[in-house]
């Protein structure tokens, strides 16, 4: 990924966060936060990673909603970015916070178990 597409990406993460908090009213999408926007080095695709809060359900109804958002949110891309083509978008979940977590759970569960192991010994 070269220099334009990367600043191309952040600014578009910016706006996206914008548009989606904002603009977009369909009750299927829930509280979503871009976390990264991975440009193509020729500025023809993009990639929205995002996170949404909630269950299984929740995370599909907002990606339906924003599939169905997409060619509006293209729209106000279009405007607020000044580029010759805008990118296709296309939305995927951002599995590394889902991955981070359940690491974070593993650590506790085992920080846990020495825990109350340390317990038994002492008595």
């Amino acid at each position: 990924m070269g220099l334009r597409s990367t600043r191309v990406g952040e600014q578009m993460k910016k706006e996206l966060g914008e548009i989606i908090g904002r603009k977009i009213k369909d009750p299927r999408i829930g509280f979503v936060t871009v976390t990264d926007v991975q440009v193509t080095g020729d500025l023809q695709q993009a990639t929205v990673f995002i996170s949404v809060l909630g269950d299984e359900e929740q995370r599909e109804n907002t990606l339906k909603g924003l599939a169905k958002a997409k060619g509006f949110i293209r729209s106000e891309i279009g405007q607020r970015i000044r580029l010759r083509k805008t990118p296709e978008i296309t939305f995927e979940f951002d599995e590394s916070i889902d991955y981070g977590n359940r690491i974070d759970s593993l650590l506790y569960q085992i920080k846990e178990e020495n825990h109350s192991k340390d317990n038994d010994e002492q008595e």
